[in-house]
């Protein structure tokens, strides 16, 4: 190989790893402002948090604050979505992880104790922004009834995935199949039971999946 070669490949590497250094940055310094405003939005309350206060917790300047997560809903949808997701990043409903293992699975009962398992994972990060939702402005209660809008149109994919199988109860439809997941699969309906009642989270995760075996297979 030439000396030119050599300083083109070299070159490359160089940038390539640049490159990466910046995007790991790049989303450190995101996930400092999400770790922030998680905090004080739970310690403080959402309509007492400042921007200011995130990128002081977060030990960046305000300005990157709104360029990185945008006004105050972005932001607060941005930890919905992350905490949706476990990734700290928003990732669509059909490429999470347990909803390609629930949609390989062929039997109904063992796909809805794989989603059991998720919503029980789900909702322990869930839960503290459930509590800034309840008391927060009415600009987080619309961030709030968007995510529960498109849970509901998932909820749908997931009763035609269960029918394709063949074990719904009879005189089910659809619709009623997605209702009654989607209502109890609620962060609101996790922290009834988990938080003031004090269940463990696995039995209410047991709970979840035996009721709806019971409720919709036959």
């Amino acid at each position: 190989m030439n000396t030119t070669s050599i300083g083109l490949v070299d070159g490359q590497v160089k940038r390539q790893y640049d490159t990466s250094r910046r995007r790991a940055a790049a989303q450190a310094t995101r996930q400092a402002i999400l770790d922030a405003a998680t905090q004080l939005f739970a310690e403080r309350g959402y309509a007492a948090t400042t921007m200011a206060q995130v990128a002081e917790c977060a030990g960046v300047a305000v300005d990157t604050v709104y360029t990185v997560a945008g006004r105050k809903p972005a932001l607060f949808l941005q930890l919905v979505e992350s905490a949706i997701s476990g990734t700290g990043d928003a990732v669509p409903a059909a490429e999470r992880a347990y909803v390609r293992e629930m949609r390989a699975e062929p039997d109904a009962a063992l796909k809805l104790r794989r989603y059991a398992r998720a919503v029980r994972e789900m909702h322990a990060r869930l839960a503290p922004l459930l509590r800034v939702a309840r008391a927060g402005p009415p600009e987080v209660a619309e961030v709030w009834r968007g995510i529960a809008r498109r849970r509901a149109d998932n909820m749908r994919l997931l009763a035609q995935d269960l029918a394709a199988t063949g074990q719904l109860r009879r005189g089910l439809d659809l619709e009623e199949v997605a209702d009654v997941i989607w209502a109890t699969n609620s962060p609101e309906f996790y922290c009834l039971l988990v938080e003031d009642r004090g269940w463990p989270p696995e039995r209410f995760e047991r709970w979840l999946a035996d009721g709806w075996c019971r409720l919709l297979l036959t």
